[in-house]
């Protein structure tokens, strides 16, 4: 027994019996097991018990053990001065104070199945995909569980998304070029990528975004890609970033893009000239993604963009390679995209305006292929229907956030798994 499992068993009142006595024999009827308190102070707030015919109004504090009281020294805390019921799961000490005060103790160790014990214990304990692996049915998915974990993982980006707004003044534009340089980086770039997006004004894209050549120089220059040109192609992008250099007078930084462990595809190298072909191709990008009213017309955005004609036979500079041909975005890359970047900014834009756009999240989730990776793998293993974006974006959520944390108390399939014994 834990504490965290102790709290847990007395907000959800799972025990075998409710006919409670405390440790000197006495009945105690729960009126109110509390609200649970998840900051400092007493565990539940707001209890309400019977005891000895009076009625008792206050707080109550839970404790592996009674002696606990003393170790966490709550004695002396003004925090724990309300208390009418102290609960302990053995009573292995007697407290004179709470006998002063009539404060009664009540023990549960007997009232608690020890079957559920264990399979917490198994739970939390186990070296599997996830802890409750052995235990698992999809049957005990909650319903509309995969909507409430989507909307969760939206507002954890939105929270991330508003902070970048309130550095940008309220921007979007610039923000959505922020995020969309995050994405195109992929794990290995993508914050280099964003601190790329990050040291240029905006108001710079918005003035050569007419100019690919322009875009592309730009940011292979900020690379620190061009001092050496080793072609003509690479002698026009060092004097177009040049040009722009003492036009805008851009900081003197330089910000070297990885290429180590990558797949020719996604060099930077490739992904930058797709990113400023994208700004090229739309002179209105944010208004065509706040516009769009299903994912068939966020794809049409993205599935002409592709990099450089320099890029059709090379993924470095001045490197031929034996396969030629059109550097353009794959399905999957965009489907990443439109996930990862163009839906959150979506949903946060309509949040900034106050309006209710959830149902149509959700319903572009529903029109887009799951991702494939060893997570949604691993799920489809135990037999969960994984057919759209929907569940497999709260699939990895779920995953990332219960499981890998072992967070198996405050998840509503592991609250059934404990509740079945």
């Amino acid at each position: 027994m834990n504490e965290k499992l102790f709290q847990y068993l007395w907000n959800f009142k799972v025990f075998s019996n409710f006919d409670f006595k405390d440790t000197h024999g006495n009945p105690i009827e729960i009126l109110n097991f509390g609200k649970w308190n998840t900051d400092s102070g007493p565990d539940f707030l707001m209890a309400t018990i019977k005891t000895k015919n009076v009625t008792l109004f206050g707080n109550i504090e839970l404790h592996v053990k009674s002696s606990d009281w003393i170790f966490h020294q709550h004695s002396h805390d003004p925090n724990y001065q309300n208390i009418i019921l102290h609960v302990v799961f053995q009573h292995d000490l007697e407290l004179e104070e709470f006998n002063a005060k009539n404060i009664p103790t009540l023990e549960l160790r007997n009232y608690i199945d020890e079957n559920l014990i264990g399979k917490y214990e198994k739970l939390v304990n186990g070296d599997q995909f996830i802890s409750c692996e052995k235990l698992f049915d999809p049957v005990k998915i909650p319903f509309h569980f995969h909507e409430e974990n989507v909307l969760k993982k939206l507002q954890e980006k939105s929270t991330s998304i508003q902070e970048d707004l309130e550095r940008s003044k309220n921007n979007f534009e610039a923000v959505l070029f922020h995020h969309l340089a995050y994405s195109f980086g992929l794990k290995v770039n993508a914050f280099i990528f964003k601190q790329i997006a990050e040291s240029i004004d905006f108001m710079i894209i918005n003035k050569i975004r007419q100019n690919k050549t322009q875009l592309e120089a730009l940011f292979f220059g900020i690379s620190d890609w061009l001092e050496n040109p080793v072609d003509d192609q690479m002698k026009i992008w060092k004097r177009e970033f040049d040009f722009l250099t003492l036009k805008f007078h851009l900081p003197q930084i330089q910000i070297r893009p990885k290429f180590l462990r990558l797949r020719p595809p996604n060099f930077p190298t490739i992904r930058l000239s797709q990113l400023a072909d994208l700004y090229f191709q739309h002179q209105n990008l944010f208004s065509k993604i706040i516009s769009a009213q299903n994912s068939d017309e966020l794809y049409d955005i993205f599935k002409e963009v592709k990099a450089s004609e320099y890029w059709d036979d090379k993924f470095n500079f001045g490197k031929t390679s034996s396969h030629h041909q059109p550097k353009i975005l794959s399905k999957e890359f965009i489907d990443l995209i439109i996930l990862n970047t163009v839906l959150p900014i979506k949903y946060t834009y309509h949040q900034f305006h106050r309006e209710e756009i959830s149902d149509e999240i959700i319903n572009f989730y529903k029109h887009i292929p799951p991702e494939k990776n060893s997570v949604i793998k691993n799920w489809e293993k135990l037999k969960v229907n994984i057919k759209t974006a929907l569940e497999s974006q709260s699939m990895i959520y779920h995953f990332k956030n219960n499981c890998e944390a072992k967070n198996c108390l405050n998840c509503g399939i592991g609250f059934k798994i404990l509740k079945e014994i």
